[in-house]
C-alpha cells in the first residue's frame, strides 16, 4: 500500500492554535464534524488534547448533510461561540461555499482545512497543499508506468501546508488580522 498523506486530522492543534492567535478573546470554540468522515474520531482526539493545554471550552455539533449544517449553524446563532472550527472531509470541502456563508453571515469566525475554504469567503484556512500533493501523486504515476512496485512506494506525508487568510471575511467580522498571522500566511486575499 501507498499513497499520499495530507495530515489533515493531525494539524488540529496547529489550527486552533492559529484560530486563538486570529482571534485571542475566544473562549468558547464550537467544532463542527462530519460523523461519517472516517478523520472524525481522530480530529476529535486531537482536539481534546489541545483544547486541555488551552483553556478553551466546546460545544461539538455534527453534520452530514446540508439541512444538518444548517441546523447546525442555527444552533450556533442561538449560542453564539467566539469561534468555529470546521473539520475537514470531502464532505465539507463539497460544502465549503454553503459552510463559508453561514460562517460569515451569523459573523463568526472559523478556522478551515483547505485554502478552498478561503478562496470561498471563509476566513481562514490551514492544512496540506493539495497542489503540493497531487504534484507527489503525479510522480508516483510516474514511477508506477516506469514499473515501480506501490509496495515498494512508502506513503509520503505532506511536507507543504497553506496558511491562507481572507482579509475581506476579516474586515467583514470585525476583525483586526495580527501582523504576526499576516506574515505568517502563504496567502491573504484581499
Amino acid at each position: 500500500m501507498t499513497g499520499v498523506s495530507i495530515l489533515a486530522a493531525e494539524l488540529t492543534a496547529k489550527r486552533l492554535k492559529l484560530l486563538h492567535e486570529l482571534v485571542p478573546a475566544a473562549v468558547r470554540v464550537a467544532l463542527l464534524t462530519n460523523p461519517d468522515d472516517p478523520s472524525a474520531d481522530v480530529t476529535l482526539r486531537e482536539l481534546e488534547a489541545a483544547v486541555d493545554t488551552m483553556g478553551l471550552q466546546t460545544r461539538l455539533l455534527k453534520a452530514s448533510t446540508s439541512r444538518e449544517i444548517d441546523a447546525a449553524f442555527a444552533t450556533l446563532a442561538h449560542e453564539r461561540p467566539d469561534a468555529l472550527f470546521v473539520s475537514g472531509g470531502g464532505f465539507f470541502l463539497s460544502r465549503r461555499v454553503q459552510l463559508s456563508l453561514l460562517a460569515a453571515f451569523h459573523r463568526i469566525p472559523a478556522t478551515f482545512t483547505l485554502r478552498d475554504f478561503a478562496e470561498a469567503g471563509g476566513l481562514m484556512s490551514y492544512g496540506a497543499s493539495l497542489k503540493d500533493a497531487y504534484r507527489q501523486v503525479g510522480v508516483y504515476a510516474g514511477r508506477f508506468l516506469k514499473g515501480a512496485k506501490p509496495a515498494d512506494l512508502p506513503v509520503v506525508q505532506a511536507s507543504k501546508f497553506d496558511l491562507v487568510i481572507n482579509q475581506h471575511t476579516a474586515r467583514m467580522l470585525g476583525l483586526t488580522v495580527p501582523d504576526k498571522l499576516l506574515a505568517a500566511a502563504d496567502e491573504v486575499i484581499e
